[in-house]
């Protein structure tokens, strides 16, 4: 497994990437070089403002747009939406869930609202 800091750098480009994908654009590159706490914290607001640059309809109508994703061995291609349900989310969720494992396993008080969030 991975340890805490790769888990959110993949959480974080996997989003980042995800969104630049189905909106058209070259996904940003981030370094994944944070060490701590306030680093991996800077690399999630980092995230959030990225995606906050986005308006809808740079990603609207992009359903059925083709995505190609070229992997270490082979290449995955996708239309829009099963490439957002299917790889971006579950990826996503993975790698918080793996975060937030981590954090509970080294007696940070979490509980199942911290993982939710707020409406």
């Amino acid at each position: 497994m991975f340890p805490l800091s790769k888990q959110v750098q993949i959480a974080s480009d996997t989003v980042n990437r995800g969104a630049a994908r189905l909106a058209g654009i070259e996904p940003p590159k981030f370094e994944d070089n944070e060490t701590t706490f306030g680093q991996l914290i800077d690399r999630i607001q980092k995230t959030i403002s990225h995606l906050n640059t986005f308006k809808p309809e740079q990603i609207d109508g992009s359903e059925e747009r083709e995505i190609t994703l070229q992997m270490r061995d082979n290449t995955l291609s996708f239309q829009g939406m099963p490439f957002l349900l299917y790889f971006v989310l579950p990826n996503l969720y993975f790698h918080v869930t793996t975060a937030y494992d981590i954090l509970r396993y080294c007696d940070v008080e979490l509980g199942k609202g911290d993982f939710l969030g707020q409406p």
